[in-house]
């Protein structure tokens, strides 16, 4: 096992997880709630990274991020680094790759809230915020925590985004799945085994849990 490359697996995915928890939960509410005509447009850009070959939102987030894209030149001259090859420019690819794995859920969760709770807290002078804080996100927790371990085993299986946006670097942007492919291409069968076995189990652990999360009364 490279403990190295599982600590930056560990903390890819920690940090995707909580960005997406922040970014992910209001997002989801506004797609559970509202009733414009064109939020089809947004479900759809969410749920891209679905259909969309890893390789391809890698390369597009790369050209994005790199020295002559908006979002690079934009971070380059905010903090005088770059993007590409370095934890933050993976973190960056990583959230957007990951973005259904943590919306959808969140929504469909917010949308089992019955609505009639809801109006009730209104009805009772309970602010739009303080009802979602105290009625909706309580209901809807399950859910919530669903697309949170979602994310975050997701997350520690990612390949094609990290290494396209990332490389290969250790300690830096080299993860568990990066790993598992550099000993194939060196021959060594017996650590990539090793290696990909204990994903194996992570990934039938968080299945496990998230499907036991699903049947407490939220869909995943």
């Amino acid at each position: 096992m490279d403990w190295v490359a599982l600590g930056v697996t560990a903390q890819l995915a920690a940090c995707t997880t909580a960005v997406l928890f922040v970014l992910g939960v209001p997002l989801a509410y506004w797609l559970a709630t509202t009733r414009w005509r064109g939020k089809f447009l947004v479900e759809a850009v969410v749920a891209l990274p679905l259909v969309l070959p890893p390789t391809v939102l890698g390369f597009y987030i790369l050209l994005t991020t790199g020295p002559g894209g908006i979002v690079g030149r934009g971070y380059e001259a905010a903090t005088g680094g770059r993007l590409p090859f370095t934890f933050a420019g993976i973190l960056v690819g990583s959230v957007l790759f990951n973005l259904p794995f943590a919306v959808r859920p969140f929504a469909a969760a917010f949308a089992a809230v019955d609505r009639r709770l809801v109006e009730a807290s209104w009805c009772l002078g309970v602010s739009r915020a303080g009802t979602f804080v105290r009625v909706v996100l309580p209901l809807a927790w399950p859910g919530v925590l669903a697309g949170l371990v979602l994310t975050f085993a997701h997350t520690v299986g990612e390949f094609g985004v990290v290494l396209m946006v990332g490389g290969n670097i250790p300690g830096v942007t080299r993860t568990l799945s990066v790993a598992v492919y550099d000993d194939v291409q060196s021959l060594d069968y017996a650590a990539a085994g090793r290696t990909a076995l204990a994903l194996l189990g992570f990934a039938f652990a968080v299945l496990c849990a998230a499907n036991a999360l699903g049947r407490r009364g939220q869909p995943v």
